[in-house]
C-alpha cells in the first residue's frame, strides 16, 4: 500500500528575557552549576507567589504578529498537573482554553529535487501559549552506582508553546519548518534559538495513512531531538517502522518515543497522556493577562519586515537570485548589512554587493565567529572598497585584503591605502620592465609555455604580482606576457 506521511510538531521556545516567568532568577542558566540558579519560587517552596514577567508577554505578542495568529485581549493561566521528578510543584503554570495568541501560519518555501519542483507549504499554526519550564533530570554513575540526578536550574524558565497542526507531510518539510521557525525567531529578537542549549526544543507527532485519505490514524510522539538533522532522522526512521507495522497487519499504540542521538533509534518511553490526564484548571495566583490595543501598539510599533517578504523584495527590487536572497535573508543583521551596502554603493549593481558579502565578507564573519553587525568593516566601508576596485584605484586581490585589514584596524579604507602604497600600478612600463625579468630568469618555463602549456600563463602573471606587491594591473601584465611569449 502507498502511505502519506502526516506530521504535527509541538516546538518549546525559550524566550531571551532577562529573567525567568514568575521570579528574578536569571533566565539562562546554560553554564551555571547545578541548582545554582534557583529560589522559593521556580522551587515551588510553600507559600510563595509567582509574578509575571512583562517582557513574556511582549516577546509572546512578536512572535504572535509573525506567524498572524490572532491574540484576543484577555487571556489566562492554568495549572498543568503531572508528577515528575523534575517539576518540583507537582504541577506546571501553562495556558490551556484562553491562551495568548491563537491559529496563524509560517509559509515554507520548498526547493525544487530530483523528485519534485520548488512548492510552498502553509502550515496552520493550532495554538501559540505562555508556560514555564520544567527541571532537567542526568543519569550518572557513582562509585559503581547509577543514580538519576536532578538540576532545577531550568524550572521558571520562560517558554512559548507553538502546536502546528497536522499539515506537514514529510521529514525533509518538518525539518524546513524548524529551520524558518528558528530563522523567525532570531529575527524579530524574541529567542535566540540555539538548539544544543535547549533554547528551541522540538516533539514530533508522526503518523501514516492511505494515500488518498482525509482520516487522521494513531499518531506516535518522538521527544528529545536536539537538532534539526536528528528530527528529520527520526521521523523517518518512525516512518518506516509504521508502514512494516501496518504492513504486516498490526496496529500502531499511541506511544512516547524517545531518540537516543549516541545509537540513533528510537526507544518506547511510555503509552501517550491526554489532555484529561492533566486535570486543567485556572491558576488561582495568577491574574488574567489584559492585552489591551494600547500595549500591543506599543509592543509592535518598531516590528521589522520579516524574512519572506524581505527575500521577495530582494528577488524583485534588486534583481538578485533565489540562492543569494535566501542566504542574505537567512539572519537579519546579515540582511540589514547588505541594503546598507547597496545605499552606499550610490547606483551600483546590488549583484556585485551580493558576490562580496557571499564569496568574502561571509569568510570573514565564518573565521571570527560574527554577525554582520559586530564586523568594524561598516556598510560605507566595504561600499568603498567594491568602487575603489569598480574605479581602478587598486585591484580585485587587493580589494580582497583590505577587508581583514579594515576589519582588523577599523581604519577607512582609503587610509590604509594611502598608507601601505596599495594603490593600482597601471603604468604599462613599470609592469613590462617586471615582466621581461621574469621571462629572462625562467627560460624552462617559458619553453614549455611555447610548447603549449598555455596554463602556466596563470604562472607568470602570480610570480609578476608577487614581485610587485599584489598592485599590478593582471589583465595589463596578462596581455604584456601574451606579447613576450
Amino acid at each position: 500500500m502507498d502511505y502519506e506521511v502526516v506530521i504535527g510538531l509541538e516546538t518549546h521556545i525559550q524566550l531571551n528575557t532577562q529573567t525567568k516567568i514568575f521570579c528574578s532568577c536569571k533566565a539562562d542558566s546554560w553554564n551555571e552549576a547545578p541548582n545554582t540558579n534557583i529560589c522559593p519560587v521556580c522551587t515551588g517552596m510553600p507559600g510563595v507567589l509567582p509574578v509575571l514577567n512583562r517582557a513574556v508577554v511582549e516577546k509572546g505578542a512578536l512572535l504572535a504578529l509573525a506567524i498572524n495568529a490572532e491574540m484576543p485581549p484577555v487571556s489566562y493561566f492554568d495549572r498543568k498537573n503531572y508528577f515528575y521528578p523534575d517539576l518540583p510543584k507537582g504541577f506546571q503554570i501553562s495556558q490551556f482554553d484562553c491562551s495568548l495568541a491563537k491559529g496563524g501560519w509560517l509559509d515554507l518555501p520548498m526547493p525544487a529535487t530530483e523528485k519534485s519542483a520548488a512548492y510552498l507549504r502553509r502550515v496552520r499554526i493550532h495554538k501559540l501559549h505562555l508556560e514555564e519550564d520544567a527541571g532537567k533530570t542526568k543519569n550518572e554513575t557513582v562509585a559503581g552506582m547509577s543514580h538519576r540526578l536532578i538540576d532545577f536550574n531550568r524550572c521558571g524558565v520562560p517558554l512559548i508553546e507553538m502546536v502546528t497542526e497536522p499539515d506537514l507531510r514529510s521529514a525533509d518539510e518538518a525539518a524546513q519548518y524548524l529551520t524558518r521557525l528558528r530563522q523567525l525567531l532570531r529575527w524579530v529578537g524574541v529567542s535566540e534559538a540555539d538548539m544544543e542549549k535547549a533554547h528551541l526544543r522540538c516533539d514530533a507527532n508522526v503518523s501514516i495513512r492511505p494515500v488518498g485519505a482525509d482520516y487522521l490514524n494513531t499518531k506516535t510522539e518522538i521527544k528529545n531531538v536536539n537538532s534539526i538533522e536528528a528530527v528529520r532522522t527520526a521521523i523517518e526512521k518512525e516512518v518506516i517502522r509504521q508502514k512494516k507495522e501496518y504492513d504486516a497487519g498490526r496496529k500502531i499504540q499511541s506511544w512516547t518515543l524517545e531518540w537516543d542521538e549516541d545509537s540513533q533509534s528510537l526507544k518506547k518511553m511510555r503509552s501517550k497522556e491526554t489532555e484529561a490526564d492533566y486535570r486543567y484548571f485556572r491558576e488561582p495566583d495568577l491574574l488574567p493577562v489584559y492585552l489591551t490595543e494600547e500595549w500591543k501598539a506599543e509592543i509592535l510599533a518598531d516590528f521589522p519586515e520579516l524574512p519572506l517578504a524581505r527575500r521577495t523584495r530582494f528577488i524583485r527590487d534588486y534583481g538578485l537570485p533565489e540562492y543569494d536572497a535566501d542566504i542574505l535573508t537567512s539572519e537579519r543583521s546579515l540582511s540589514d548589512y547588505f541594503e546598507r551596502v547597496v545605499n552606499a554603493y550610490q547606483g551600483g549593481d546590488p549583484k556585485r554587493v551580493s558576490n562580496w558579502l557571499l564569496n568574502d565578507v561571509m569568510r570573514l564573519l565564518n573565521d571570527g565567529g560574527l554577525t554582520a553587525a559586530e564586523l568594524k568593516l561598516t556598510p560605507a566601508y566595504l561600499a568603498g572598497i567594491i568602487k575603489m576596485v569598480d574605479d581602478g584605484v587598486v585591484n580585485t586581490n587587493t580589494g580582497k585584503s583590505l577587508l581583514e585589514k579594515v576589519n582588523r584596524t577599523g581604519q577607512s579604507p582609503r587610509e590604509i591605502v594611502e598608507a601601505e602604497g596599495l594603490a593600482k600600478v597601471s603604468d604599462d612600463s613599470a609592469i613590462r620592465a617586471v615582466a621581461e625579468s621574469i621571462v629572462a630568469e625562467n627560460p624552462k618555463e617559458v619553453e614549455s609555455y611555447r610548447s603549449g602549456k598555455v596554463g602556466l600563463m596563470g604562472w607568470f602573471v602570480g610570480q609578476l604580482m608577487r614581485k610587485m606587491g599584489g598592485k599590478a594591473d593582471a589583465p595589463l601584465a596578462r596581455a604584456i606576457f601574451e606579447e613576450l611569449l
